[in-house]
């Protein structure tokens, strides 16, 4: 049972990633399709992300009356029926409402997926979300493969997406069959207005994956000019920079829930603080292209723990509203994704690019101090750390026992 929740979530993140892929893949397809300047397609990404946290906050109530598990058999269907929108919209205009509309349904796809991660995580035991986020990018990766391959083969942005929505609708019909309910609210949960306040160490734990939604943001938006327009690298050169660094992120994930269950959660948001710091300080004052690739390859190896971890902490802070509180992280991480772009871009404007760019470095810094005042009320952590003694007593680590029943 708990084998075909942890597929059926890794798969819908994969779906996730692969729907995410495809739309950044073929972007230059839609502004030919439309015949829109650079700023226009800057309009769509913003509506999109604009849509997306809307989504989060407006219906975290929802979330948590509905849990992870209603919420996703809805909401997963119903990205997929708005990407088709997109594909098929007729005009410009058409496609702002049908992208903020796809913005909207996959932003509540993002909290529910993670809120049911974080089920799934609980029931296990142990940590396991980085699994989960490795499948987005595996899904990531796929689809910019097949966006690659529709363009090689001739296809325009209408049949690319169109083809991505009739795939995802069916699947994700499919996989509502394999969610786990959410736990039932403790007793003693406070229900009205107060129900409505989320505890502190949301927010603060919010707060840490905002700082590190903007990493992640501006790496992916500004690696390529600073590898082309600072270091000089042909274009094809400068394309590396971000599937280098996707692609350590998707090696890091599948071993960062290893590396939290041994040196336990605050060891390891200190430790990918200070990675991505080193990282991008390779990659600010490095003095060739091949170099800064390499910076960007170690950063990606070690920010890649923090957005799962965050995600993590998230649905066990509020105890009686998990999926809530996971959309209200959610939320103010999107709004970090958006707003680390521009930070940069402000930066790079009024000094340089490697000093816009450099505000990553601070941005890690602030991450790794951060780490030390979020509140950890996770039994992984105690895992952690009776593995460790369970290890150096000879005995069978605690994070193998066998979790406990959770009906379907």
């Amino acid at each position: 049972m708990l084998f075909r929740a942890r597929s059926g979530t890794f798969l819908t993140f994969a779906l996730a990633g692969l729907l995410t892929g495809v739309w950044v893949a073929r972007m230059p397809a839609l502004a030919s399709k439309f015949g829109t300047t650079e700023g226009e397609i800057g309009i769509v990404v913003l509506v999109w992300g604009i849509g997306a946290i809307v989504a989060m906050q407006a219906l975290r109530g929802v979330m948590a009356r509905a849990g992870s598990r209603g919420t996703l058999r809805v909401a997963l269907p119903l990205t997929a029926l708005s990407y088709a929108g997109v594909a098929l919209a007729p005009t410009y205009a058409a496609l702002l409402v049908a992208v903020a509309l796809f913005g909207m349904a996959f932003g509540v796809t993002d909290i529910a997926m993670n809120a049911q991660g974080s089920v799934v995580e609980r029931a296990h035991r142990r940590p396991i979300m980085s699994a989960m986020h490795a499948g987005w990018c595996v899904g990531a990766m796929g689809g910019g493969l097949f966006g690659v391959a529709t363009a090689a083969a001739g296809l325009g942005f209408t049949a690319t997406v169109l083809s991505a929505a009739v795939l995802t609708l069916p699947l994700g019909l499919l996989l509502g069959r394999t969610y786990l309910p959410d736990p039932a609210a403790p007793a003693g949960t406070a229900t009205g207005r107060a129900a409505r306040r989320m505890p502190l160490a949301v927010y603060l734990i919010g707060g840490l994956a905002f700082i590190a939604f903007m990493t992640e943001g501006s790496i992916a938006d500004w690696s390529g000019l600073l590898l082309h327009d600072e270091l000089g690298a042909t274009q094809a050169v400068a394309a590396l920079g971000y599937p280098m660094f996707e692609l350590a992120m998707l090696i890091g994930r599948l071993f960062g829930d290893r590396v939290r269950t041994r040196l336990g959660t605050r060891r390891l948001l200190v430790g990918a603080g200070l990675g991505t710091a080193l990282g991008m300080t390779v990659v600010v004052l490095a003095p060739a292209a091949p170099v800064a690739i390499a910076g960007f390859f170690v950063t990606g190896l070690v920010v890649c723990t923090v957005v799962p971890t965050t995600i993590s902490l998230a649905g066990t802070a509020d105890p009686g509203r998990p999926a809530a509180a996971v959309a209200q992280v959610g939320a103010m991480g999107y709004g970090g994704l958006l707003l680390g772009p521009v930070v940069v871009g402000f930066l790079s404007e009024a000094t340089s690019l490697r000093v816009g760019v450099g505000v990553v470095v601070v941005l890690a810094l602030l991450i790794a101090a951060g780490a030390r005042f979020v509140p950890l009320r996770m039994d992984m952590d105690v895992v952690a750390h009776s593995s460790e003694a369970a290890v150096a007593a000879g005995e069978a680590p605690a994070g193998e026992e066998a979790p406990a029943p959770v009906a379907a």
